[in-house]
């Protein structure tokens, strides 16, 4: 039997109930670390980490039965290394926090960590919103073997060994129609 190719060569990584399954795992590995979380917030990095933040948020407010998740989004746009060698015009996001992480426990949140740059430009642009107790982060898919700045995630959903050539591409149902997570090969 031929096996379709846009399957061999762009296999699904994670789907369906599997998906969620894997939220609701980090969700209990956060609980056991923050408890109540009144001391602890969640930071979505914009564009795609604040789909994770968001559904994570929902829930723990879940589990803990209706607790006060504080949730935000970070916009990191102009702490990009890269932003002054794009050709394009960028067009920042929003920055939506509207609470204090002064000597909070923040858990930044993105969808895929992969060279570990956004990461870094995300701890700089959260300075301007105090000094946080601890920063750990949490991310949905870890591109093992790709870093170039020394960061690591301390909730990881799926771990994946990857080419520079491919790209881990998470959909949500929010705003894709449907929850995955596809390798797609031979990315130009």
């Amino acid at each position: 039997m031929p096996k379709s190719t846009h399957t061999m060569q762009n296999p699904t990584l994670l789907d369906g109930p599997k998906f969620q399954i894997t939220l609701q795992r980090l969700c209990r590995q956060l609980i056991e670390n923050h408890n109540d979380f009144s001391e602890s917030v969640l930071i979505g990095i914009q564009p795609r980490g604040i789909y994770l933040a968001k559904r994570i948020a929902e829930e723990l407010r879940k589990i803990l039965h209706g607790k006060t998740i504080l949730q935000g989004d970070l916009d990191i746009t102009f702490y990009r290394d890269d932003f002054r060698r794009r050709e394009s015009q960028l067009v920042p996001n929003q920055t939506k926090i509207d609470f204090i992480i002064e000597g909070k426990k923040v858990i930044m949140m993105d969808d895929v960590l992969w060279t570990g740059r956004t990461i870094r430009a995300a701890m700089d642009a959260l300075q301007a919103f105090g000094r946080p107790e601890k920063i750990e982060l949490l991310t949905l898919v870890d591109r093992r073997y790709s870093r170039h700045i020394p960061v690591s995630a301390d909730y990881v959903g799926i771990e994946v060994d990857s080419i520079a050539s491919q790209k881990v591409v998470v959909s949500w149902k929010e705003t894709d129609g449907e929850d995955k997570i596809t390798l797609l090969s031979d990315v130009k």
